[in-house]
């Protein structure tokens, strides 16, 4: 007895179907699921390591020598990117806020503006994206290239923690430099702004200075260096989790690299927002 015929298009229904559904389940695990399992694991590495770091600082355990050497290396590679994106940033706010402080008849507010948009924003987002872009992405890529030469497996073999020897003191240079980068970002984007306004739009010196001492606070300065502490560890926490997680040999570090940037950058904004939005919850401006 002959086998019923099926309709080629019938064939071709199914098997689209079929194809449709798995790579929506296959989408569903190699991205959200994934994502969820990479924020846990740079969770768990980011609270141990904080931890290490406080025990080995009291046990007088900690790696000293590895701390300063990554953090010359940190500062050597970020303080000019810094400035020169700085410059720039601070100079075309300052502009902005000139211009719109004269539309509206407040040109004496331009300081005032200007200043607390570098310290409170500019300058600890300027100081995390290069971190991110430029130290971030060594930091990953040294790490990528020992894991694929199995060198964390040799260390972690011969008892020695990778955790404690690699990811510890890079965590400590990360804030340091942070902090120090935040205050060199926010001075030379106060600068840039006080020219600009000086010079190129006729601004007062001292009604710039006036406006900015009256309205700044130095709860502003401590929101700069309370995010630059943050910004800090996520870039060195991000970097470090993609590199030790590394696969698939030179090609993977390429990847490892990209995708620590690419999270960093995107985890700082969301933190940014974050951070700002409850700093004016808490402490709200009543005049401006």
């Amino acid at each position: 007895m002959a086998a019923p015929s099926v309709a080629p298009h019938e064939i071709t229904g199914r098997s689209a179907t079929g194809e449709i559904t798995g790579w929506v389940r296959g989408y569903l695990r190699r991205h959200p699921v994934a994502s969820l399992e990479t924020v846990g694991s740079q969770v768990v590495l980011a609270v141990q390591a904080i931890r290490y770091l406080v025990v080995d600082i009291v046990r007088g355990q900690f790696p000293f020598r590895e701390f300063v050497l990554q953090s010359v290396f940190m500062a050597k590679t970020a303080y000019l990117p810094t400035i020169a994106v700085a410059l720039p940033i601070s100079a075309t706010m300052s502009i902005q806020f000139g211009l719109l402080a004269g539309q509206v008849g407040a040109t004496s507010l331009a300081g005032a503006a200007g200043g607390l948009a570098v310290i409170r924003q500019a300058a600890p987002m300027v100081t995390a994206i290069l971190l991110a872009a430029a130290v971030g992405s060594a930091i990953c890529s040294d790490l990528g290239a020992r894991k694929i030469r199995d060198e964390i497996d040799a260390l972690e073999v011969m008892g020695v923690s990778a955790l404690r020897a690699l990811v510890v003191p890079r965590l400590a240079a990360g804030i340091v430099v942070a902090l120090g980068l935040t205050g060199l970002s926010a001075f030379v984007g106060f600068l840039a702004g006080y020219l600009f306004n000086v010079y190129l739009q006729d601004g007062t010196p001292g009604s710039y200075l006036a406006t900015f001492s009256s309205f700044a606070r130095v709860g502003d300065l401590y929101l700069a260096m309370v995010k630059a502490v943050v910004f800090g560890i996520i870039v060195t926490v991000v970097s470090c989790q993609k590199g030790l997680s590394t696969k698939g040999g030179p090609g993977g570090v390429a990847n490892s690299v990209n995708a620590a940037v690419v999270a960093s950058i995107i985890m700082l904004m969301l933190v940014n927002a974050g951070f700002t939005e409850l700093y004016t919850i808490l402490f709200p401006r009543t005049t401006l």
